[in-house]
């Protein structure tokens, strides 16, 4: 279902690419997503997977169009270069200051940011989740929460608590959307005595590393919504927490991954792919 037919040498075909650019980028889904968009459409592309350490995204991407580039999704931890690479940016992407999916417009790079919309959508359309009135912890201050904060104030969130291993972070993080009576910053080691919360997202990469956030199990009431942005092992642990904490979902951030790579395809081609089938796909091989 996935790969597109493959394209022989001898006829001479020179395919559009893209790419994600992570690090680490080997785990990533992306190019697995992009190849079954493509095949649905009947859209003919080349989609890579590069790794480019911290620093360095600006000259990967100058490569990366010399050789005929044309697109790029972002991963951790390079959404604020991915911002600062280029020239144009969406009106989403300049208020958010970080961006995950790059268009190349001649000259340039244009960049836009769907996570936001992408966690939006698979929480309501595909889960039926209403965030409306919730009070809501977002654990983690960097480009993850800082590219689905807004869009969760949007969804009609009551208040938000952030918090942080660095707690300065979070309070830039607080501070930069500047609506104090509904975003407050908290301690990591205090949160024993927050009180519990309707959600809890994970927005933090410790995962990736097979770390795990210390949460305590008081953040938790029955109907409370837990949600990793990351997918896949590097969500295991905070999954295990939140069923632990008897929450009453325990989701994972594949869906979101989809749903945000339809956005980003759409800004590319044209045409926004179907959603569902892939995401199927995915969760049935993560089963096995």
């Amino acid at each position: 279902m996935f790969e597109a037919p493959k394209l022989v040498d001898d006829l001479n075909v020179t395919l559009a690419r893209y790419a994600v650019f992570g690090h680490p980028v080997g785990h990533s889904k992306s190019p697995q997503i992009h190849r079954a968009f493509a095949h649905q459409l009947g859209i003919a592309l080349r989609y890579d997977a590069i790794d480019a350490a911290p620093g360095t995204l600006a000259t990967a991407l100058s490569r990366f169009a010399a050789e005929g580039g044309v697109g790029a999704n972002i991963t951790l931890p390079l959404k604020g270069e991915a911002f600062a690479a280029a020239r144009a940016h969406s009106a989403r992407a300049q208020k958010l200051g970080v961006a995950n999916t790059l268009a190349w417009r001649g000259d340039h790079w244009y960049a836009d940011n769907t996570d936001g919309e992408g966690l939006i959508r698979d929480l309501g359309e595909r889960h039926r989740i209403d965030l409306r009135g919730r009070r809501v912890l977002l654990v983690g201050a960097g480009g993850a929460a800082q590219g689905v904060l807004p869009a969760l104030l949007e969804a009609g969130i009551a208040k938000v608590t952030i918090t942080n291993r660095t707690p300065e972070r979070a309070d830039q993080l607080c501070d930069w959307i500047g609506d104090p009576a509904r975003v407050q910053t908290w301690y990591l080691d205090d949160l024993r005595r927050a009180g519990d919360f309707d959600a809890v997202f994970n927005a933090t990469s410790a995962g990736q590393s097979g770390q795990a956030v210390d949460l305590p199990f008081s953040i938790a009431n029955p109907r409370t919504l837990a949600y990793d942005l990351s997918y896949g092992k590097a969500a295991s642990a905070f999954l295990a927490w939140a069923k632990t904490a008897d929450c009453a979902y325990a989701l994972d951030g594949l869906g979101m991954l989809v749903e945000q790579a339809a956005l980003a395809f759409a800004l590319w081609h044209g045409q926004r792919p179907e959603t569902e089938p892939v995401y199927a796909q995915l969760r049935a091989e993560a089963r096995g």
